[in-house]
């Protein structure tokens, strides 16, 4: 069972793709964050298998919480999953290691095999 932890500041979006991860019996959401520094704690405490990352959060940008994500827990998946999908922010979530940079009016429906494809080790 994959463990997802959900960072968005749109409860929205938290409710649709934990409604869009529910439907996977090989996933389990274990969290929600709405901020970059609920991200962080969250990811230290719940330890999760992946995380799906907004790069637009109130306390701290996505980027800046991918960077800790990374410095903390190297192995977790990151997922950025965003509306600002432009090329700079592609290339730099890329180079800090973020596994799969979405956009969520249309790539919205790739998460589940994302997370099933980086979280086999």
């Amino acid at each position: 069972m994959k463990q997802v932890l959900i960072v968005d500041d749109s409860e929205h979006i938290r409710e649709r793709l934990a409604a869009l991860l529910a439907e996977s019996t090989q996933i389990r959401v274990v969290g929600q964050a709405a901020s970059g520094p609920e991200a962080i704690s969250a990811v230290q405490c719940l330890r999760p298998d992946a995380v799906i990352l907004d790069i637009q959060l109130p306390g701290s940008n996505g980027i800046q919480v991918l960077k800790a994500i990374k410095a903390l827990r190297p192995e977790v998946a990151v997922i950025m999953l965003t509306n600002y999908d432009y090329a700079q922010y592609r290339r730099q979530c890329r180079q800090l290691g973020a596994d799969h940079f979405f956009n969520k009016t249309h790539e919205f429906g790739k998460i589940v095999d994302a997370i099933m494809d980086n979280t086999a080790h």
